[in-house]
This record gives C-alpha cells, structure tokens and sequence, in this order.
C-alpha cells in the first residue's frame, strides 16, 4: 500500500509551486505537488513562456519587414502564418512542460494528479480533476499518482490566478477573449480592442500590431502601464502609437455589444463622452485575480483579502502548518516573485538559519512589448511623495553606440538616487532588451551599491549596459557620452 504521508505537499505546480517542491526536495524532505491540468502551471503554459514566443515571431516579423534600413532587400512583404506561429509557441510550452516533468523525477517528487481540498491542518483530500489533465511527454515519478487522502505537516497553497473579469463584460470564449484565446487564435482578426493597458494587455497589443491588426487599447488610468514611472510610459506611448496602436487613457469600456462577427465596444471618458468602437475582438486584460475558491479555506478560516489569501513575510496563514505563495498570496502577481517566495517558505519550513522575508520595493516588473519597459523599485512620483531628497539620472538610447548599430536608437535609462545618503532607490527603463539588462540595478539594490561603486564600475564596450553607469553619472552631473 502506498505511503500517503509527505513532509511537505504543495498544490499547485505552476513557477512558485514546482520550484517550492525542488527546493523541498533539495532539503531532504519528502514532496508531493499537487496539480490538477499541467505542470508548469499558467505561467509555462498560457502565460510567461508562450507570450514570449509569440512576441519573437513578431519581433522577427517587424525586423523582416524593416529589413531596407539595415541595407537588406527581401523580395516582397513577409507576412505571417497564424497558425504556424501559434504552434511554434504552443511547442515550446509543451517543452518545458516536459521540462518540468523530468524534474519532478530527478528530485523525486511524486506529483498527484486532481484536484486539492484541505480538509484540516495537515489532510489534503484530491478528487478527479474537473480540468483535462494534460500529462507530460516525459513521464512524472511513479508512486502515489490519483484520488485520495494525503497528510503532510506543511502545505503550501500555490494555486495561482485567473483572468478578472468585469461585470457586464465577461470573457465567452469568442468573441470576449482572455489572454487564454488570444494566446492560439484560430484566425488573425483585422481589428481589436485591448481593455486594460497592464503587462498582459500591452504584450498583445503590441503582439498583434506587429501581426497588422487595427488594436486600440483603452486604459482606465492616465497613464498606460499605470504602476511604470510616467516619464518611461509616456516614451512607451509614443513608440507605440508610432507603430500604429491607438490609445485611449482615462477611460473605460462601459458596454460591449456583441454582434454576430464583432463587437461595439462603448468607451467612456471621464468627462462622460462616450464613442464606439466596432471591432471584430475585444481582448479583457484588466488584471487577474486569486485562485482560492473551493479549496477549503473558509472551512478552516484561513484569512483572505481582495480575493487572496494573508500570509506574513515567510508564508504563513493565520491556520499553522497551512502556507500561502505566489499570485494567490497577492501582489506583485509575477512568476519570479512567486519562485522566490516559495523558497523563503520551504527553508523557513526547514529550519534554516539567516532566512528572511522577501523585499518586495525590489522585484523587478518586466513589459515584453516593442519597445520593451523594464524596471525595479521607487518611481520618481513616489520617491517624491515619501518625502525624499532625490537625484534623476536619464540616458538615452540615441546616444548609445550599441543601440544606434542594432537599429534601435528609441529609449530611455533612468536612475533615481537618495541624494543624501547615494542610495539607489530605483531604475526604469524603455527600449531595446531592457528586460535582460534590469537584472544588473536589481543586483546593485539588494548589494545596497551606491552611486559612487557604480560609477567606478567598468561596464563592457559597446553594449546597451554602458546606459545603465551613463544614467548614473548623469544623476550627479558627470555623464561623459552626452
């Protein structure tokens, strides 16, 4: 007869969850994950990964068709292969997914297939799955794999989120979608309303501007990307509109009227006016919320707010031995923060010495649309509204030799200083790879690196990163390549 009892079980085996499980395992301690659709969770799935390799496509696309201005010639216009494209990105979710699955078999991690009730501290009761479990190409561990009762002292809930939907307004699959429809469309439409101007919002925004879909996004906030500093969004704004994407800020859909093909989308602004716009889809990316129905949490009162449930710095509910990570713990939703989260939990869990609950002022946020935004840490506006001293740094693109020779000459760094005590206090940016180069003012932020160490690093000749130490120099009046 099987053994039931685990150390640890997880439920939920999306970024936070497999990784809490390996890091689990990597303790010495017995793991089950529980998962009820796929490994890899939304994130591997319909959401990080699969994004990306949409976006590449349309990268590769745009520079195709912009070939001319790097002295190429290719004869005629490239288009794109809808259904090729989607399936290049579904491969590469159905490779890491099998990815994840040897993974669970390295670190012996038995993974049980359902879906996860707990029915007191330390029970975990999984019945059949109301979801079509997609199982792996490379084969989970053998063992405890189904329908059962499970007991572990710790458990650690990281059931993710889902698509908010908007009362009125709700996603049907056809012509509402989510970013789970938009994500494998089975035609390209010609014309498309983006609702909310988040990461998920613009991604596709900019996914199918790239593809030539007439897109306009309508922003509630004055700003797009509202929670970016306003001087990097207003750059991202006018990249974008030059790329054809229509934006309307400060207002909001108040009524979609479907059609047989096509929807009337009612946008209001915030003077009252109202006009409408008739497109063939409306994409509803106004955020996402907990998954924390139906798990059994009321039952055992645990602690929930704004539809996730309370946690302190290491996991922990108001319930012992009953843990919390990732997106339905709350904000910042992010796959890296969840992965981080879970290994904060699961060595507190373990005992070891020197753990410390998560800075959260230094996440990085990364937006992968053309142009890319990237930052970490206070904005302008709020190092202000705390009452700071503060120093601003700004690089542009167009200064950069790297930049100018890849053909991309439109951005902007900028770095936000204490000016009393040289404290970075934060760095956004916009342009060409900003997602890959953000990580470098995340390190300097945790080292507690101050303008001076910066400015005495040697940077590497001619990358993008020369930016980040000339936005640096900048803030204290010593830039040399401008």
């Amino acid at each position: 007869m099987a053994d039931n009892t685990y150390d640890v079980i997880i439920i939920g085996s999306g970024p936070g969850g497999y990784v809490t499980a390996i890091r689990s395992a990597q303790l010495g301690l017995k793991t089950a994950v529980v998962e009820r659709e796929h490994l890899g969770g939304i994130c591997l799935n319909w959401g990080c990964i699969p994004t990306k390799a949409l976006l590449r496509s349309a990268e590769i696309l745009d520079h195709a068709n912009h070939a001319k201005s790097y002295g190429l010639t290719l004869e005629g216009k490239m288009t794109a292969d809808v259904k090729d494209v989607v399936a290049r990105s579904r491969g590469v979710s159905a490779r890491l997914n099998s990815g994840v699955a040897f993974l669970m078999k390295k670190n012996k991690i038995d993974v049980i297939w359902g879906e996860a009730k707990l029915s007191k501290p330390g029970e975990v009761i999984v019945g059949k799955s109301t979801k079509p479990v997609v199982q792996p190409q490379n084969p989970v561990p053998k063992g405890v794999l189904g329908e059962g009762t499970y007991k572990a002292k710790h458990i650690i809930v990281a059931t993710g989120a889902r698509p908010r939907a908007l009362p009125g307004i709700e996603p049907d699959g056809k012509l509402i979608w989510t970013y789970f429809e938009a994500m494998k469309p089975d035609f390209m439409p010609k014309s498309l309303v983006v609702m909310g101007s988040g990461a998920i919002g613009i991604e596709f925004a900019s996914f199918y501007r790239s593809m030539g879909v007439d897109v306009t996004v309508v922003e509630l906030m004055d700003n797009i990307m509202p929670v970016e500093d306003a001087e990097i969004s207003g750059i991202a704004r006018k990249a974008l509109e030059k790329r054809g994407l229509k934006i309307i800020t400060g207002a909001k859909v108040s009524k979609v009227e479907k059609a047989a093909n096509s929807i009337t989308a009612h946008v209001e602004t915030k003077d009252g006016k109202v006009q409408q716009i008739t497109a063939d889809r409306l994409i509803s990316a106004v955020g996402v919320q907990g998954n924390i129905e139906n798990l059994g949490l009321e039952a055992l009162g645990i602690k929930t707010d704004r539809g996730c449930i309370v946690i302190d710095g290491y996991g922990k509910t108001n319930v012992p031995g009953i843990y919390a990570i990732g997106d339905v713990a709350g904000p910042p939703m992010l796959a890296h923060k969840a992965e981080h989260e879970g290994v904060i939990c699961v060595e507190k869990i373990a005992g070891l010495p020197h753990v410390h609950p998560m800075d959260k002022g230094k996440i990085p946020g990364c937006t992968y649309c053309n142009p890319q935004v990237a930052s970490v840490g206070l904005t302008e506006a709020k190092a202000k509204a705390e009452g700071r001293e503060i120093r601003v740094g700004r690089y542009s693109f167009g200064a950069n030799g790297k930049a100018i020779a890849l053909g991309e000459d439109n951005g902007l760094v900028k770095t936000i200083f204490d000016a009393k005590t040289g404290e970075l206090l934060g760095a956004h940016m916009v342009g060409a790879e900003v997602t890959e180069l953000i990580q470098g003012f995340v390190i300097a932020m945790n080292l507690e690196t101050t303008e001076e160490e910066l400015m005495h690093t040697v940077f590497p000749h001619p990358t993008l990163s020369e930016m980040m130490k000339e936005s640096v120099l900048d803030a204290y009046g010593r830039v040399l390549n401008a």
